[in-house]
């Protein structure tokens, strides 16, 4: 999830784990806590493929978060003498922010290493976006609520643990959403005899109203989507054809197998500007991706592979987001014959 929410979550779970002890120093310790696991972005890699796919790895591991724990514990009661004797309570609240914070981005599509080092495995359940207003509102205005309110009373308390509860219920409702989704999705694929060898289904940009579904095939991937709003009979697909004949000469290549395995095969491969490029296809819509990199060049119909380099996202989110809206209240339009449309990169 985005900066802001992972300290909204970190200062919520601190309040409600020590704030009638510790007060304020609580919620900032959560707010810092909360952030922490996120500093990975920092670390310099080589190149831009190896330092997309090794975000939220051992930096957000379950295993790596608890035996940080003591020392961040430490360092609180060094600064913080007075409040020493709350060092198991410190304790939990340290590692239930860490773990809070890896837990929450495994609900998004981007994948994260719970398990590391004993598994590798981006986990992503993909029931929410990286951005989510609805989500992060009541953890704000919880936060805010404990940071004003008398503590006398016990009422800015109260009123975060009311914040913590929307917001998992929020979250919860996200889980229904997908599976409702994805029973449809899988019934209608059924029912018009799609084959596919994987398929996805996510959230579009801040909302769980409307949401995509991503299949692969073998010629390449196709989109479509579903309002919970305004729900239909039928799904409409759209395919895009993949240039996976172009990896051929490139399959041994280090950012082709990093990204493979990253994407977890939800990727899209084209030729453009005489570049091999793949693009995350969880990350976006067609045909606007956050994460495309040029793996390849062709030069005169021979494939030699480059250092992995990230293009430049041109997505137009104003634009995007104005589409969302429009999308999650029309009616979406009548499924082909064969359950999907034709159609080709621009």
């Amino acid at each position: 999830m985005d900066s802001v929410t992972q300290l909204a979550l970190g200062a919520a779970v601190g309040e409600a784990t020590l704030g009638r002890k510790a007060g304020n120093k609580a919620i900032g310790w959560g707010a810092i806590c909360g952030t922490i696991p996120d500093l990975d972005v920092f670390i310099p890699f080589d190149d831009p493929v190896t330092s997309f796919i090794s975000h939220r790895s051992f930096s957000h591991s379950l295993f790596t978060l608890a035996l940080l724990t003591p020392c961040v514990v430490w360092i609180i009661r060094r600064l913080h003498p007075q409040l020493a004797n709350h060092t198991r309570r410190w304790m939990t609240l340290v590692y239930l922010v860490f773990a809070t914070h890896a837990l929450l981005d495994s609900f998004t599509a981007y994948g994260t290493q719970l398990f590391w080092p004993f598994s590798n495995h981006p986990i992503m359940w993909s029931t929410i976006f990286i951005i989510d207003p609805v989500y992060t509102t009541p953890l704000l205005l919880g936060v805010i609520g404990a940071l004003i309110m008398s503590r006398e009373k016990g009422l800015g308390h109260t009123v975060n643990t009311l914040g913590l509860i929307l917001s998992t219920l929020y979250l919860s409702w996200t889980v229904i959403a997908k599976w409702h989704v994805t029973h449809f999705a899988q019934e209608q694929l059924t029912t018009h005899q799609i084959h596919y060898t994987k398929m996805l289904v996510q959230p579009t940009p801040i909302n769980t109203l409307l949401w995509r579904i991503l299949i692969m095939k073998e010629d390449g991937y196709a989109e479509g989507f579903y309002s919970i709003a305004r729900p239909s009979a039928d799904l409409h697909l759209t395919h895009f054809p993949s240039d996976r004949y172009v990896l051929d000469t490139l399959t041994t290549h280090t950012p082709v197998e990093g990204l493979r395995w990253f994407t977890q095969g939800f990727w899209g491969i084209k030729q453009q500007d005489n570049f091999i490029v793949i693009s995350d296809l969880r990350m976006g819509m067609e045909p606007h991706y956050a994460f495309s990199f040029n793996i390849g060049t062709n030069q005169q119909a021979r494939i030699v592979p480059i250092a992995g380099t990230r293009r430049a996202s041109t997505t137009n989110w104003g634009h995007v987001l104005s589409w969302v809206w429009k999308r999650i209240w029309n009616a979406p339009d009548t499924l082909g014959s064969d359950g999907t449309t034709q159609r080709t990169h621009d």
